[in-house]
């Protein structure tokens, strides 16, 4: 998911760079949605792990 945040996050600046303030600023918003869904799961992941008792290594 990072990785498609990222993407957008360049296409925005690509955007943003010839002149595209609609595009780029929506493709900003999907960026930073994608961002912090990835962390929110991330967070849900790391305390199931915890949960069970895994060892993440």
């Amino acid at each position: 998911m990072l990785g498609w945040a990222v993407t957008f996050l360049i296409i925005a600046l690509v955007a943003a760079l010839f002149g595209f303030g609609g595009i780029a600023g929506t493709a900003v918003e999907i960026a930073k949605l994608i961002f912090f869904v990835a962390i929110v799961l991330f967070a849900i992941s790391a305390v199931v792990g915890l949960m069970r008792g895994r060892n993440p290594m």
